[in-house]
């Protein structure tokens, strides 16, 4: 008797020392491991080390060059990590991407800095735009959700007002090109799905435009007055936004991803799909199968994931297309950090 109740001893300390390892990991979201979760700590690390005081990243080119896309693309990373304005480890770096983001607000609409103004202006708006809308949930202080929701209407109006055939380009009402407009309809998303009220027409004609940009092979043109062969990056965004837009089951919406997926599975060890532009293309591409469904995320996430670890430098970064080191770091952690859920405008 002695004996078997020192066994069931034995046994249930073994229990208790194995399961909080196993519990931990069960934990993790699926296909995120511990190398993963460090990977996403030391890139979080970067980024708020490279963060200045005012909230953006001078000190790098990508930073320096275009101010409010960078900044609002390294907000995302952080909210995606579940960080707030007020609540989580880097909470003041939100905190200053809100405060940078909302000071660069001009009063026609549009979210850029000086510098961005007259060049690439309507990226910065997109991502500015997505970044705040995003944030404005997560806000509890009354003064910055009133600012926040006097600068997002006036964006959203502007964002009407610059598109041009249904779809967007550099300079607001300027013409069309297919990743300016991919920018606006996820930034428009994310505004509507904070509350705000979205023109119905203006979704409509940006959908009606990536349908116009199709070619046979279900991919996406660079522009609609430029035609062309698919481009890759564009397509794989141009689904996202779809699914964004809650057109999951179309023919247009299921023969584009058919076209990625594909581009996808003949390279499919290595990083880059052909057509350049990899990070841009796989962070829209994470999204699209993200939202497709199991199936599609298995066969991209864990080869992904693997090859973004062994991209990342040993201070935390990642070189991005040689854009720059915060945008190929707020990219590589907004995609490893999908399965945390914590953005709705990733989400299906």
């Amino acid at each position: 008797m002695k004996t078997l109740t020192l066994q069931l001893l034995v046994c249930a300390v073994a229990i208790a020392l194995v399961t909080p390892a196993r519990a931990a990991e069960e934990l993790l979201p699926k296909y995120i491991t511990p190398q993963a979760q460090k990977a996403i700590k030391n890139g979080l690390d970067f980024l708020a080390k490279q963060q200045s005081p005012d909230g953006n990243f001078p000190n790098s080119n990508d930073g320096a060059e275009y101010a409010v896309t960078m900044t609002s693309l390294a907000g995302m990373a952080f909210l995606a990590n579940g960080n707030t304005s007020t609540r989580g480890p880097y909470a003041e770096n939100v905190r200053r991407v809100e405060t940078f983001v909302m000071a660069n607000a001009n009063p026609n609409g549009l979210i850029c800095t000086p510098n961005e103004f007259n060049g690439k202006s309507m990226y910065g708006h997109g991502f500015g735009l997505l970044f705040l809308s995003s944030a404005y949930g997560m806000e509890t202080d009354e003064k910055v959700r009133n600012r926040l929701r006097t600068i997002i209407t006036s964006g959203i109006d502007l964002t009407c007002k610059a598109q041009c055939r249904g779809g967007w380009t550099y300079v607001p009402g300027s013409g069309d090109e297919g990743s300016v407009t991919i920018t606006q309809m996820q930034a428009l998303r994310a505004a509507q799905n904070a509350g705000f009220s979205v023109p119905k027409g203006t979704v409509e004609a940006a959908t009606q435009y990536l349908e116009n940009c199709q070619n046979p092979d279900g991919g996406i043109v660079y522009s609609l007055g430029g035609g062309g062969p698919s481009r890759l990056a564009i397509s794989a965004a141009a689904i996202a936004c779809l699914y964004n837009a809650g057109d999951y089951d179309s023919k247009m919406s299921d023969a584009c991803l058919a076209f990625v997926d594909k581009q996808f599975q003949i390279n499919a060890n290595q990083w880059s799909k052909g057509g350049g532009h990899d990070y841009y293309t796989h962070l829209y591409a994470s999204q699209a199968f993200y939202q497709a469904g199991d199936k599609y995320w298995s066969n991209y996430f864990p080869g992904a994931r693997d090859q973004l670890l062994k991209q990342q430098a040993h201070d935390g970064s990642w070189p991005g297309d040689f854009v720059g080191p915060v945008y190929g770091s707020s990219i590589a952690l907004i995609i490893l950090q999908l399965p945390y859920k914590f953005l709705p405008i990733y989400q299906r």
